[in-house]
């Protein structure tokens, strides 16, 4: 049985050991914060049958007024999402699992093992048949309902971690609904999910809630300075520090020998310099110290995946000073398409007191000169 994600049906029943399922499928959602109500959004829009649930009356009528659903804590589904805190997401897992005895039911937090863990202690063999873990890999530094979007997840990843004894339909019927929503899914186990998410999602936010919390104290003739670097690397700090605390401490045996790890390399690089500053004659191999450091990051950034999952591309980027003031980045994209070139990334800095950006534009290193020559022309200053 698969679902249409176009018109929210199922073309046909599955039989056997699976969990039967009408043509139509109705999704409940318990929880409507950022997560919850976006994927209620995103159902909605390709005509799946949403019912809201939150213990919050404001969140959940938010959401069904955004069109993300109705609210409706009676009515039987076929499919429950529990987008709940990660300290109480199996609770409320095994609470509908028993509720609901013939819904599948699966949380979307963002540790898996754990609360695959707790679920198990809390219900029998065959309600922990029809739970399936999953992490949509999605967000933004704003949350609730009201920071809700339908496109959360378009083109991001969704984790599926289905166990052992997980009942094959249930985990179809969970990815169907994962990619109507517009998401890649990936399976794997939870315990794999966890190891993974600690360096490519928990270490990165302690790192930018790290280096941002150095700018507390800092002069205001210093924080002028600002640039892309710091923005770059601190953008994530605006976390909600509740929810970071929660999701942290529910993969705490991943993050930290991660967090070690790094501490180490840090403490490394820290006594090397402490012995340039010292004593640059007595301090043989600092700087070598430095660079592996900085070598190493280089070799792990070209392992970062690409467009859509490619493999990693590098680009050449062209610099184009643009002038703050309305309709300036549309005439700068008209001249782009202009050009017949795609842009694969962008990011624009703002120098300060200055009254221009500078954009950064991205292309493939094979159009970088026609792209030049193209903006030149229509006026542009452009440094490749």
């Amino acid at each position: 049985m698969t679902v249409d994600p176009q018109a929210g049906r199922v073309p046909e029943e599955r039989s056997g050991g699976g969990v039967s399922r009408p043509s139509a499928i109705t999704v409940r959602i318990v929880g409507t914060g950022l997560i919850g109500a976006s994927i209620g959004l995103a159902l909605s829009r390709r005509g799946f049958r949403v019912l809201l649930s939150d213990p919050s009356p404001t969140a959940r009528a938010l959401t069904a007024d955004l069109g993300g659903g109705v609210v409706d804590d009676d009515t039987p589904c076929d499919v429950v999402f529990v987008a709940a805190p990660p300290d109480v997401a199996a609770a409320v897992v095994a609470e509908q699992l028993k509720r609901w005895p013939s819904a599948v039911v699966a949380d979307v937090a963002s540790v898996k093992q754990r609360i695959v863990d707790e679920v198990a202690a809390s219900v029998d063999a065959d309600h922990l048949r029809r739970y399936v873990g999953t992490h949509p890999m999605a967000g933004r530094e704003r949350s609730g309902a009201v920071a809700a979007r339908a496109d959360l997840f378009e083109g991001r990843t969704w984790v599926v971690c289905p166990q052992d004894g997980t009942d094959p339909d249930s985990v179809a019927l969970v990815q169907d609904l994962a990619h109507a929503t517009g998401a890649a899914v990936v399976t794997m186990p939870a315990d794999e999910h966890d190891a993974a998410v600690a360096v490519v999602s928990h270490l990165p936010q302690l790192a930018a809630s790290a280096v941002a919390s150095q700018l507390r104290e800092l002069p205001d003739e210093a924080i002028v300075l600002s640039g892309g670097g710091i923005r770059d690397v601190t953008r994530i700090a605006e976390s909600d520090p509740m929810l970071w605390t929660q999701i942290l401490a529910g993969n705490a045996s991943s993050v930290a020998p991660v967090l070690q790890r790094v501490v180490a390399q840090l403490n490394s690089v820290a006594r090397s310099l402490q012995q340039l500053a010292t004593d640059e004659s007595a301090a043989p191999g600092s700087r070598g110290e430095v660079a592996r450091l900085i070598s190493d990051g280089q070799v792990g950034h070209a392992r970062i995946p690409g467009k859509h999952g490619a493999a990693p591309a590098t680009y050449a980027t062209v610099i184009v000073p643009i002038p703050d003031e309305p309709g300036a980045f549309a005439r700068l994209f008209n001249d782009v398409g202009d050009a017949g070139i795609n842009l694969e990334d962008l990011r624009m800095e703002h120098g300060v007191g200055a009254p221009v950006g500078l954009v950064e534009l991205s292309v493939l290193p094979a159009v970088v000169d026609r792209l030049r020559d193209v903006l030149e022309d229509k006026g542009w200053n452009v440094h490749a």
